[in-house]
């Protein structure tokens, strides 16, 4: 885990020059290709290939049992991140992900894969992502020094948009010429290759990733890690009672993702029924959404503003963009609003999870991403299976006015929150970081206005807790 000199080191990316880390983040890249794979994949499937009739409400479905565990889980998915080693909780889900798509490959080059199958294999990946996901942002001090963290979460956010696009481009183009068979060992070679790319990597002990801390390698189940060790561990009910500034963000977010998450099913709706296209049309559509989310994901740190009235005006400039496919049906056109989309996509991830990062005592963070991730994707099933219903009786053109309209009153709530000096611990002081030297809620560092606001832009300052842009808010993924 020794670095280079930090001259010689800055000259090379933290997955270069960092083994573990890097060994890690490529196991992070074929997970979530993975599984976007095959979501847009079977989505494609359902719609083109296997129903008849009621095409939306079927790939509806299929998008509600791939989000379902993230949420019906949290409560299990932060014990287990707070109770097991990391490496050894992340290998096992990477494994059970790969044998699940193995075994419903094996399926389907031997007979007809019935649908009852492929959502079967949806709920095995979906609850195996959901361990993965929190547990890597949560391992990132594990992997890399203190001075680092604010360029592994970032690279951790900008290389889940790149894993995405990526699987989201070969997901209905597998499917158009390999059928589910081939889209199956795709996901299996992935996430197996993960499982063991994972394997091979030593991760620290939380007493290690303190500065001058020297230990052995974890295998027993964690600690808290740093000040927080020792802290008695909160409810999720607790924790985000005690935030009430977060709890409001992602409330506000919660209600955004009704409208936003449902491109996932609108997309193929779309293609089929107003396009008439195939997998390479999904593709391109797909790869918009993705590559704006990706440029976000790297640009949002310098968007300058409040988080707050930031993520306002970009859930209104989402709005507009997703209006647009709604009025013009040309693909040219389609695709550059999905570029704007995942723009503001990427962007809000980044501003909002640097914030979390800095308001979140270290002793809450297993468990807060991981009800984070439930709170954000609670309305994953829902807009899945309302879309889905309604693409059977409105046109896909309606759908995208309907998603536009929803994001507005989402907006305006974010616009008129209160600052972060009105959050509040149980006791009506004002929250602030337990460690000396570190900025608190209420009072912005010196030099930029963002600082406060928990962007982590440039190079971590003396006494300041480098811990920001990771994964996007939830339910942009």
């Amino acid at each position: 885990m020794t670095t280079p000199t930090p001259a010689a080191g800055r000259r090379l990316p933290l997955v270069l020059r960092n083994r573990a880390f890097g060994t890690v983040w490529l196991g992070q890249v074929l997970t979530q290709a993975g599984v976007r794979m095959f979501q847009v994949g079977t989505s494609w499937w359902l719609i083109g290939y296997a129903v008849s009739g009621d095409g939306g409400f079927a790939a509806g479905l299929f998008m509600a049992v791939s989000t379902l565990p993230a949420v019906a889980l949290a409560p299990l998915v932060a014990r287990a991140i707070a109770r097991t080693a990391h490496r050894s909780l992340l290998r096992t889900a990477a494994g059970g992900a790969g044998a699940a798509a193995a075994a419903l490959a094996g399926w389907a080059c031997v007979s007809d894969l019935p649908v009852a199958a492929a959502y079967a294999a949806a709920l095995a990946l979906a609850t195996c992502q959901a361990f993965f996901d929190p547990c890597l942002t949560t391992s990132v001090p594990e992997l890399v020094d203190d001075a680092d963290i604010e360029a592994a979460t970032g690279f951790e956010l900008s290389t889940q948009s790149l894993a995405s696009l990526g699987g989201a481009l070969l997901g209905a183009l597998v499917v158009d010429e390999a059928g589910m068979a081939g889209l199956a060992v795709g996901c299996a070679v992935a996430y197996t290759a993960a499982a063991l790319l994972i394997a091979t990597v030593r991760f620290r002990t939380p007493a290690e990733a303190l500065p001058g801390a020297d230990g052995p390698e974890e295998e027993s189940p964690e600690e808290d890690g740093g000040d927080a060790a020792g802290a008695p561990r909160r409810t999720l009910r607790q924790i985000l009672g005690a935030m009430p500034y977060v709890r409001a963000i992602l409330l506000c977010f919660t209600a955004a993702n009704l409208f936003t998450t449902a491109v996932f099913v609108v997309i193929p709706l779309y293609t089929a029924s107003v396009l008439h296209g195939d997998g390479g049309t999904i593709a391109l559509l797909e790869a918009s959404l993705g590559v704006g989310t990706l440029i976000g994901s790297v640009t949002g740190a310098r968007v300058p503003g409040r988080p707050t009235a930031v993520g306002s005006a970009l859930l209104g400039a989402m709005a507009v963009a997703l209006a647009v496919p709604g009025l013009i049906a040309a693909r040219p056109v389609i695709a550059g609003a999905l570029l704007v989309a995942g723009w503001c996509v990427g962007v809000i991830g980044v501003r909002f999870v640097a914030l979390f990062q800095r308001l979140v005592p270290a002793a809450d963070k297993p468990a807060f991403f991981a009800v984070m991730q439930a709170v954000l994707g609670s309305t994953f099933p829902v807009a899945s299976l309302l879309f889905g219903m309604l693409g059977d009786h409105l046109s896909a053109q309606t759908l995208c006015l309907i998603q536009a309209a929803g994001l507005v009153p989402a907006a305006l709530a974010l616009a008129l929150l209160p600052g972060p000096a009105h959050s509040r611990t149980p006791d009506g002081s004002p929250r602030t970081d337990p460690r000396p030297g570190t900025e608190n809620e209420t009072e912005p560092q010196s030099g930029t206005e963002n600082e406060g606001e928990g962007e982590g832009e440039g190079e971590p300052q003396p006494g300041t807790r480098p811990e920001a842009e990771t994964a996007a808010p939830g339910g942009a993924r």
